[in-house]
């Protein structure tokens, strides 16, 4: 009882009428408004490992005392197997968070997680100086706290918790930019994400200022307000352990001529739903996965020679890129475009594909183009979309049918196919003809007389 009463007057959640709930399969426990009188509820939780608050105010507890903890206390919360605790719909005091963030460093805590929380008030972070934590993970979702510019020198008390973080998020919560000193607080950061934020094109310039992140491995900028890809590619060039960029649901712009380079170490590019109508250039020249799905692509006409994966779903393409122009090339998805056909000459390369999707086109179901299909679909490289997502809409007769379903046959669809062997079988049946004939005539065969 003494953990569970430690982590509810710790952190404040002592409030209205309310309970836990247990998962035993997730091993999540959830606590809603937790009373004095069903406070004792929380003792189901000490078996999950995914530990979450929901609702309360944190005011009436800001002059509660917190003392040190006795060694059987300590003791019993490094025996937890929370991993993860999530907080939930609270206002919180900052100077309550201050003072309680420390006890974390007794417990197998790796995941702290604030979701739809406002944060008042500015804290004493000097008892934290010098604290280790054991939490990788830190994640922030629809917040709201006083800006953090001027808090650089806040943040150093938390320097030697914070230059281990591993992961961190602030995602919709009206960020329009990171200080520089704070982004190069966090040394050994892998992954960061500030989607559905504020973020504009003058803000990134000093988040990702020299020294900041200079981990960094994995970066989410979707859904803010990023127009330039030049600029862009300019406030990234600093981050030379980058791999992953997510830019999608941004509405870019291209430049009419940039000669930016984005860091070399970069393989997977999200430019998924960025209103574009053409392919931006330059692009990083090592990329092995490239998303330009759900945009107004009319044509994809350039060459990546490491590029394993390419999404180009939901654009207006009429035809399907040259598979010649990215030879290590193994996943495909073209579904949802204005492709009428696939040529014999792109099939027999997509053959070599493990994943090609291409459904819901305006298939022309000529002789050629449903022969086609058909001997793509029959490599099963077409995966679960095939045959049902695969219909005809021209000509006329097989309008609304399965592809699957047009009847095609090889004299009609490749006759060169067909006649070049039956020419050649009638030539040797003529010769073979000839030759019995001689036989059984010899008089047939005479000498030429000597004049």
């Amino acid at each position: 009882m003494n953990v569970a009463v430690l982590l509810l007057l710790g952190l404040g959640l002592l409030e209205a009428e309310g309970r836990c709930f247990f998962n035993r399969t997730q091993e999540h426990c959830v606590c809603y408004n937790l009373s004095q009188e069903s406070v004792g509820s929380i003792i189901q939780c000490l078996a999950a490992t995914v530990l979450e608050f929901r609702g309360g105010e944190l005011q009436r507890y800001v002059a509660f005392p917190i003392s040190d903890l006795d060694p059987p206390t300590i003791e019993m919360l490094g025996s937890l197997v929370i991993r993860k605790i999530i907080f939930g719909d609270l206002l919180v005091p900052e100077i309550l968070l201050a003072r309680v963030l420390r006890f974390f460093s007794y417990t197998q805590v790796q995941e702290l997680v604030f979701d739809s929380c406002t944060f008042e008030g500015r804290g004493n972070w000097d008892e934290m100086a010098g604290q280790n934590l054991p939490i990788l993970s830190l994640h922030f979702h629809n917040v709201t706290s006083a800006p953090l510019t001027g808090r650089e020198e806040d943040l150093s008390s938390l320097s030697s918790w914070l230059e281990t973080l591993q992961e961190l998020a602030v995602t919709g919560s009206h960020l329009t930019s990171l200080p520089c000193g704070i982004g190069r607080t966090f040394r050994a950061l892998r992954s960061l994400d500030v989607a559905q934020n504020s973020l504009g094109d003058e803000g990134l310039m000093p988040t990702f200022c020299k020294g900041a992140f200079p981990q960094l491995q994995v970066l989410s900028l979707q859904r803010n307000n990023l127009t330039s890809y030049h600029g862009v590619c300019e406030s990234l060039q600093l981050l030379p352990e980058l791999q992953h960029l997510d830019l999608s649901q941004n509405k870019l712009l291209a430049a009419q001529s940039s000669s930016c380079q984005w860091p070399a170490s970069l393989q997977t590019f999200n430019l998924s739903d960025t209103g574009l109508d053409e392919v931006l250039t330059p692009l990083p020249p090592s990329l092995e996965v490239l998303d330009m799905s759900c945009n107004h692509l009319h044509t994809v006409d350039t060459s990546l020679s490491s590029l394993k994966k390419l999404f180009l779903s939901q654009n207006m393409l009429q035809a399907a890129p040259s598979i010649r122009n990215y030879p290590v090339l193994d996943t495909l998805h073209l579904d949802n475009n204005s492709i009428t056909e696939l040529p014999w000459d792109e099939v027999k390369l997509l053959r070599q594909l493990r994943v090609v999707a291409a459904a819901g086109n305006p298939y022309n179901c000529s002789c050629a183009g449903a022969g086609a299909l058909q001997a793509l679909g029959g490599t099963g490289s077409l995966g679960e979309g095939w045959p049902q997502g695969y219909t005809c809409r021209s000509p006329p007769r097989y309008q609304g049918r399965l592809v699957r379903d047009v009847p095609v046959s090889v004299l009609q669809c490749d006759r060169a196919a067909v006649i070049a062997p039956v020419c050649v079988v009638l030539a040797l049946l003529g010769v073979a003809g000839a030759v019995c004939l001689l036989r059984s005539r010899p008089g047939l065969l005479r000498p030429c007389r000597k004049v």
